[in-house]
């Protein structure tokens, strides 16, 4: 095998570019630039500034690794023909209907088309359903660019698994799947993404192996989530801690460690909606993934009847009380808020005429006030607290001491309760006292 395409990138004749410089997008082009001429290409100009200046707004690398990187930002799609390795990373959305949301990729794949040169090869990693690379993407790079695939150029699926704010589970410890149109584009991909990738590649059977196996995995997890939370809920009509069932439960070996949440994000939240469109398109209607779907999706509403529920209970007037939210992104130590089901809840609470102030130290405030309109509450800004909902574990909520958080409410100067709605167990609740304090957690 002669990995023409590698040995050109190793020798530095040749660029590897990376298009979609988001959680994804970016951390691979690093990567790629410690060893290799990389170029980082994003419409986003605004964006690109950002990185040019070494500021990593989604702390995935960090200012210091940025301000260290050979990476050249570029907006100019020309800049592509310098590459023989393009690899697409942009997000593949959901429109409102829950279908799939191709336009990013159909976007990046006819920029990539239009400056794509003979012998180059493209991989796909934006999550999609079985057949779009080899349906639609590859007719795009033909039409776009007049060439032959698989005479003049290849195309290659390896399916993003990075998990944004893991400080564990990182790009290069994570296992990369990866697929080729045939097997001479497939060896030349493992090696190129051997380079970067310590645990090194699967090198799966087809494209549409490659696609499926990452739906798969994150409809998994997702309907994981689904059942812990259909347990949540029941178990919260039967006045138990379900907490206490999981800490029991998970002392059997075989238990599979999930807990209830609220599932949002653009992976878990999105990607089962790219398996049940595919499969109604041919004929099969989803059982068990699209109730994973509704149940997960239900939660944000479950959790704000609870909180109206748990400030009636506690005597509080709410349309009058101080009302924090703790935390908006989709996860934990994570400033992305898309598809964030924490935003869902506010704006369910916001529809009832309850106002509430959101607390949260990882989320760009900008970007926070251009999509919310409002400002981010500072942690130690927080005081006069009639109710605090933590609804995302971020570190610096969980090293809030119990008499730090005590210090958030008001005074209690009349017979109501403070009322702590606590999603992802936050505190130890029984540092608080009952006859004061209203704890529920999920």
């Amino acid at each position: 095998m002669s990995l023409e395409v590698v040995n050109g990138i190793k020798a530095k004749k040749d660029y590897v570019a990376v298009v979609g410089l988001g959680y994804v997008g970016l951390p691979i082009a690093v990567a790629f630039a410690e060893k290799f001429k990389t170029l980082g290409f994003d419409i986003n100009q605004e964006k690109i500034d950002t990185y040019k200046q070494g500021i990593d707004p989604t702390h995935e690398i960090g200012d210091e690794k940025i301000q260290s990187s050979t990476l050249e930002f570029t907006t100019d799609p020309a800049r592509l023909q310098a590459a023989k390795m393009i690899i697409i990373a942009v997000p593949t959305p959901i429109n409102g209907d829950k279908t799939p949301d191709l336009s990013p990729v159909v976007d990046a794949s006819q920029i990539v088309g239009k400056n794509l040169l003979k012998g180059s090869i493209v991989v796909f990693e934006s999550t999609v359903y079985p057949g779009v690379t080899e349906d639609i993407c590859i007719p795009i790079l033909e039409a776009e660019s007049g060439l032959c695939c698989g005479q003049d150029f290849k195309v290659g699926y390896s399916p993003e698994r990075i998990n944004p704010g893991d400080k564990v589970h990182r790009l290069d410890n994570i296992t990369k799947i990866v697929s080729g149109i045939d097997e001479e584009t497939l060896e030349e991909i493992a090696a190129m993404y051997e380079q970067i990738i310590h645990a090194g590649v699967y090198k799966a059977p087809s494209i549409k192996v490659a696609e499926a196996a990452k739906l798969s995995e994150n409809a998994q997890r997702d309907i994981n989530i689904a059942f812990m939370n259909e347990l949540a809920m029941a178990f919260d009509r039967m006045g138990i801690n379900t907490k206490d069932v999981i800490d029991a439960m998970n002392t059997k070996w075989n238990a599979l460690g999930f807990y209830p949440g609220l599932v949002g994000g653009h992976c878990i939240g999105i990607d089962p909606y790219y398996f049940i469109y595919q499969a109604e398109v041919l004929g099969y209607h989803s059982e068990i993934i699209a109730a994973g779907r509704k149940v997960n999706d239900g939660m944000a509403t479950f959790i704000a009847h609870k909180v109206i529920k748990k400030m009636i209970q506690a005597g509080k007037n709410i349309n009058e009380s101080n009302i924090y939210v703790m935390g908006i992104s989709f996860k934990e130590d994570c400033p992305d808020m898309r598809n964030s089901k924490a935003v869902e809840l506010c704006k369910q609470l916001t529809g009832y005429g309850i106002t509430v102030k959101v607390v949260d130290p990882v989320v760009d405030k900008t970007e926070y006030k251009r999509e919310l309109n409002q400002e981010l509450v500072e942690i130690k800004a927080v005081s006069n607290a009639d109710c605090l909902i933590f609804l995302v574990g971020h570190q610096q909520f969980k090293d809030l001491g119990v008499a730090e958080i005590k210090r958030m409410f008001r005074k209690n100067e009349n017979q109501s309760k403070h009322v702590i709605i606590d999603i992802k167990n936050v505190i130890e609740s029984k540092e608080l006292e009952a006859e004061i304090y209203s704890y529920w957690n999920l």
